[in-house]
């Protein structure tokens, strides 16, 4: 689709590797998931929002 195989996943994170160092490797992991459910979420339409009507 991108052109993204095996060999340019790797050197990115090879990169993000000596970027952000391997001690937060785990924080960005962690992260990039919750953001990542977060979308999902938001696409889903199961982000709503439900407000108390004070009557």
């Amino acid at each position: 689709m991108f052109g993204f195989g095996l060999p340019e996943i790797c050197i990115v994170l090879a990169i993000v590797l000596v970027v952000a160092g391997p001690s937060k490797l785990p924080q960005l992991g962690q992260a990039l998931g919750s953001s990542i459910r977060g979308f999902k979420k938001a696409v889903d339409g199961d982000d709503v929002i439900k407000i108390n009507d004070k009557q």
